[in-house]
């Protein structure tokens, strides 16, 4: 993005106790248009996981540690809303693996991840159509990575650390139709 509409100044920081990890395909992070990591950037607590090369397979069982939970944010109707109930019955601070993709490429990413059988699989709750735009969203309640990760921070931590996410999405994405000249 060209220096004058660059997001960077604008990237709050959260220290939370909540860890974001989240996993990419190597062919999306490079991508322009992948949110997620502009996601942690805010949250240093939180870090990038790399999939698809085959000489170097991702495990995740360094997760499962007795001090931590490990959710796993899963697009299915079949799995529990992530709520202030469901976290309330364990109180351990939660570690989130995100998976990157579109609904359908996160659905089979979330249920071939080797090493996390210890994860509980949560679903967000239904909110309002992504803010996106700027791919083509095949699903109806699908969303961006970083809305996803904001929409789930704020059930977790706050609606706070919510809002401030959700605003610097925003701001990313208005700046991203300035640098290819669409100024809606």
């Amino acid at each position: 993005m060209l220096n004058d509409l660059c997001v960077c100044p604008s990237i709050p920081r959260y220290d939370l106790p909540t860890r974001i990890v989240l996993v990419m395909h190597h062919r999306e992070w490079i991508k322009t248009t992948a949110t997620g990591p502009l996601a942690l950037e805010a949250l240093p607590n939180s870090e990038l996981r790399i999939h698809g090369y085959p000489d170097r397979p991702l495990d995740f069982s360094d997760l499962d540690i007795p001090e931590r939970r490990t959710l796993l944010l899963f697009p299915g109707e079949d799995v529990p809303v992530l709520s202030r109930r469901l976290l309330d019955r364990d109180d351990r601070p939660v570690t989130l693996v995100v998976p990157d993709g579109t609904w359908r490429q996160a659905s089979r990413m979330g249920r071939r991840l080797p090493g996390l059988d210890h994860a509980k699989m949560v679903r967000l709750p239904q909110g309002e159509p992504t803010e996106w735009g700027l791919r083509r969203e095949n699903h109806p309640d699908g969303l961006a990575t970083f809305e996803a990760i904001a929409r789930a921070l704020g059930v977790i931590e706050s609606p706070a650390v919510q809002s401030g996410l959700e605003e610097l999405f925003r701001l990313m994405v208005q700046r991203t139709r300035q640098s290819r000249g669409d100024h809606r």
